[in-house]
Parts: C-alpha cells; sequence; structure tokens
C-alpha cells in the first residue's frame, strides 16, 4: 500500500504557513540581515563599477524581506545606479507579499521589479525555449532549503561557461553541513518523501558540484539556532508545524509511522541535532554563505 506521506512541496500554501512559523522560531533573518548588512557590500566590491544598471537574479526570494535588504547594500555601494530586480518564486502568496512589501519601501525608485511565478526548473527551461540568455551582475539563491541538486549545478556550470564574462558574484546561502538539519536528512531523508527532482541539499552537497565543475568560491559560516521545543508538546499547531517543515512532510504526525515519529522526536533532542538550555530545545540551524567569483 502506497504510503499517506505527502511532499510538503506538493501545497504551496501549507509550506508557507509552516515557513512563517520557522522564521517566527528560528534567528535565520536575523542572522541574515546582519551578514547582508556587515559583510555583504565588501563581498560586491566590484558588481557595479562603471555599469549603469546591475542586474540581479534572486532565487526563491520569497516574501522579499531579504532580497530589499541586498538591494539597500547594493544601493548603498553604488547610490543612482538603475538595479534590474528578478525574482523566481513558485509561490503567488509570497509574491503577493513581496510587491506589498516593496509597495511600503521607499527609495526604490531605481529598482525596476520582475516576478516569475513559477520554480527554478520551469524558469530555466522557459529561458531555454525562449532562447533569451540574461546576463546577470548578481545571482543570489537565499533560504533554498530543498531544492533540485541539477539546477544548482546547472548554475555553476554556467557560471564557469556561459556566463563567465559578465557574471560578477554568484551567491548562495544553504544550511550548513554541521547544522542539524544535515544529521536529520543524512540519518532519515530517504524516510521522508522525497523524489530525484525535490531532495536535500546542504553546503557539502554544494561544495562538491562546484568542485566538480572546476569553480572557485569562498565559504562564510552564519551560526543561527530555532526553537523547536514546541515539537514535543503533543497537539501543540506550531509544534506540528515545525516537524512539517523539519521533515518536508504535509502533516507529519499524522501521516508518518508511529516508529518513525518517534524516532524523529528522539533524534531531534540529541546533540547532533540540537542543543538543550534551561529546558528548551534549540536546533542548529545553521548556513553557510558560499560565493563564487569567475
Amino acid at each position: 500500500m502506497a504510503s499517506p506521506m505527502r511532499s510538503l512541496l506538493t501545497d504551496l500554501s501549507h509550506y508557507v504557513r509552516c515557513f512563517h512559523v520557522f522564521l517566527a522560531k528560528s534567528t535565520e533573518h536575523q542572522t541574515m540581515k546582519q551578514f547582508v548588512e556587515q559583510q555583504l557590500p565588501g563581498l560586491l566590491a566590484s558588481t557595479g563599477s562603471g555599469k549603469s544598471a546591475i542586474n540581479i537574479l534572486s532565487v526563491g526570494g520569497g516574501a522579499g524581506e531579504i532580497d530589499l535588504q541586498i538591494i539597500s547594500a547594493v544601493q548603498a555601494s553604488y547610490p543612482g545606479v538603475a538595479i534590474n530586480n528578478e525574482v523566481i518564486e513558485p509561490s503567488a502568496d509570497q509574491i503577493l507579499k513581496y510587491k506589498e512589501r516593496v509597495a511600503a519601501t521607499s527609495n526604490l525608485d531605481n529598482v525596476k521589479f520582475t516576478w516569475h511565478e513559477e520554480t527554478a526548473n520551469e524558469y530555466e527551461s522557459r529561458m531555454k525555449a525562449e532562447k533569451k540568455p540574461q546576463k546577470w551582475d548578481f545571482i543570489h539563491m537565499i533560504q533554498v532549503k530543498v531544492n533540485n541538486v541539477k539546477v544548482v549545478k546547472d548554475l555553476a556550470v554556467k557560471s564557469r561557461h556561459e556566463l563567465l564574462f559578465f557574471l560578477n558574484v554568484f551567491l548562495m546561502v544553504y544550511l550548513s553541513e554541521t547544522s542539524g538539519w544535515e544529521t536529520l536528512w543524512r540519518k532519515y531523508g530517504s524516510s521522508f518523501p522525497t523524489d530525484d527532482h525535490c531532495t536535500f541539499v546542504s553546503s557539502g552537497n554544494i561544495k562538491g558540484i562546484l568542485d566538480s565543475v572546476g569553480l572557485k568560491y569562498k565559504i562564510y559560516e552564519l551560526p543561527s539556532h530555532m526553537d523547536i521545543t514546541c515539537c514535543f508538546t503533543e497537539g501543540d499547531n506550531d509544534g506540528e508545524l515545525l516537524l512539517d517543515f523539519l521533515t518536508v512532510t504535509c502533516e507529519f504526525t499524522k501521516t508518518a509511522p508511529p516508529e518513525l515519529k518517534h524516532q524523529i522526536l528522539e533524534e531531534l533532542r540529541k546533540p547532533g541535532c540540537s542543543e538543550n538550555r534551561n529546558g528548551k530545545v534549540f536546533f542548529n540551524n545553521s548556513m553557510s554563505v558560499i560565493m563564487i567569483e569567475p
């Protein structure tokens, strides 16, 4: 009999609900904001030199909070330079929130936004079919926890060959290979409802891809944590949504076999995934910023 477990990515509205709980319980956005403000400007030092416009591609832009921080950093480095910001985001709800955030933000007169409601795979296929090559000064993939490995490899290959002469910075933020995600998915990933088009990707996977195509890169580690204490209270709504997010499974507590649920909860308490502090359980949500410069 087929398993009732279903990938979280088959229900984008439910994914967004889970993601919002994740953001509320984790320090990810605060950590990213600090990185964007303190380190990103230095990494983009040559991105807009001598250009009348800077072309940015955001893969998985979500609701735009980090994207707008990045744009602000670019504006500070290159005041007055036009910015073309294209966004790939499969969730219509997230795009709507992104547009609302843009409308409520000042100092964006020199920025043109274009949103594509599609996955990175769909965007890539469409660009190939339409034969419309685009020149990017800066590509970034932020907070992409589950992605198609082929897309990452294709972008890396393009960075090495097709885009070599006009791509200045390719920046990816992925879960660290030392994070609790890596521990959890290395041990139980095969039990979750994923396939070849939807697999867990960490910084270790990305480094392997970049090494295979001969690209040089730098890695910046960003410590982050997530309070998952509510996951251990039966019937807690936030806890159930966090478990869905951690396992990328719709209604994990309702559809997973009892033994698997027990094993996951036990694993989440262990030092390889989390740290216990003052009666609370903090999951290791550390990230790696991987920067490629041709």
